[in-house]
Order: C-alpha cells, then structure tokens, then sequence
C-alpha cells in the first residue's frame, strides 16, 4: 500500500499491475478475497506461507535484508565487515539515516533512511513527527536510538494507534531533554566514530499527519486470510498500513506477496 503525505493522507492500492485509490473508497462496501496464491518477493516463486512479510524460508534465511541487525541496528553486520551482501549494505545501511520522534500512540524514536521520510512515519499511523538527528549510517543510528531507547519507548501500540488520534504533544521540548539525557552515550559515539558520525537537527520542525478516517473502531479485530480468505466490510478510514473496516482492521502490509482481488 503506497502513501503520499496530504491533508489527509492519499492511499493507493497495488494490486498487480492495477493501482486502487483507496481514498475514494471511505464509506464503501469491500469484499478482498485470497485466492490462495503466495508469491516471494524475492525470488518470485510460488510458496505456502511467508516469512518477514512476504519472503520465502530460504530466502529469509539467506539474504542480508532479512537479518535480525534490521529490527538492531546497533547490531550492523555491515558496519561489523559481517554482512551476507555488501552491495546490498552500500545502498541500505552505508546511507544517511534520520533518528526521529513520532507519535502514534505515545512518544517514541525510531530512525530510518533519509529517502523513507516521510513514509516512514505514515506506515507507523505517526499522527506527528519530529527528525532530530542525521547520522552517517544506519549503524551510527541505531547507536543513538538504543540510548533514546533507555527513556523513552522504541515501540508503537498498534491497537492503542488504531482506536483514536494521537494527543498532541511538544516533541520540540522532547528533543532538547532528550538530548541532554544523552549526552554522554552522544559524545561516547562521536569519539568512538569521529566528529561527522551525527549531526544534531536543532531547525527542523513538526510535521504533522492527518489521515482519512471517518470512524474509528471502538474494538480492535485483527482481520487474517490465512484463516479466512474472504474479508468484506465497510471501509471506515485507513492509517499505517492499516485498512479500518467496519468488520475489523486489516494489516495490509503482512500479506506482502498474496493475491489478492478486489471489489
């Protein structure tokens, strides 16, 4: 499912080769059937299940985009000389990568490549965000993430996310308590990997994030094809990559890979 940041938030559909404007579909009746067929997006062949959203076992297994060092960054095998795939580490990790507060369901920090933003803190349900580093890698990222992290949460509350608007907070004062919390792990990283390992983005300002909701669900029902292939609803908003139908919320994002028809 593909964003662009708006008032609200524009969602569109990729199912094949047909793009859906989903925006245009709030307050319409769906029906999403799983014809049972699963597709790696790796290596393209047919499969039963998929692992990390959308690969197959021996792809999870095998390539550099699935190891645990995504969900750790301060665990890079790239920067450690231990990655499966280094021309895949030069584009996705050897990168510039922002550290930034956002709030979907409370305070957290999370970092991402420059090109993900704003993207992604839209997939998140972020309802505001904030960049307040830029470091020289992901690595170098995950370092000041994992201090952040002894303060404040590194996790978003996906249910808590998907039952209301975030309540509006000052991440602009979070930054600078934040950054004085950490101040010894920041200046411990800048003498452990130079002076140019991160920069300190003290102008950037609050980006905030409407999406196209009419009604929140005052329960949260996790929707599955692989229990059940056809799921029908009302579609009552979307957030994250989250369809809100009145049946039930669907993660779209989990069923990377499956075919799936629309109507």
């Amino acid at each position: 499912m593909h964003s662009l940041l708006d008032s609200p938030v524009q969602y569109r559909l990729i199912l094949g080769d047909e793009t859906v404007e989903l925006n245009t579909l709030i307050n319409t009746p769906l029906k999403l059937i799983h014809t049972k067929q699963i597709q790696c997006i790796h290596c393209k062949r047919s499969i039963k299940k998929t692992y990390n959203q959308g690969y197959c076992y021996p792809c999870f297994i095998s390539l550099a985009e699935c190891d645990m060092c995504i969900v750790k960054p301060h665990l890079c095998h790239y920067a450690a000389g231990t990655c499966r795939n280094a021309t895949w580490g030069d584009e996705f990790c050897n990168q510039h990568h922002i550290v930034y507060l956002a709030n979907s369901s409370h305070l957290k920090v999370g970092i991402t490549r420059h090109s993900q933003i704003p993207t992604r803190w839209i997939d998140q349900g972020a309802n505001q965000a904030l960049p307040i580093f830029k470091s020289r890698s992901r690595h170098i990222a995950g370092l000041i993430e994992i201090a952040i992290s002894q303060h404040i949460s590194d996790k978003t509350h996906w249910q808590k996310m998907l039952k209301s608007d975030a309540e509006t907070i000052d991440l602009i004062a979070y930054r600078e308590q934040l950054v004085t919390l950490c101040q010894q792990e920041l200046c411990h990283i800048n003498e452990t990997h130079g002076n140019d390992a991160f920069e300190l983005l003290s102008n950037d300002t609050i980006v905030e994030i409407r999406y196209p909701i009419e009604q929140y669900p005052t329960k949260i029902k996790a929707l599955d094809f692989d229990k059940s292939p056809e799921i029908t609803g009302t579609l009552l908003g979307i957030k994250g990559q989250y369809l809100l139908l009145d049946s039930g919320v669907l993660n779209i994002r989990k069923y990377t890979g499956y075919e799936i028809e629309l109507s």
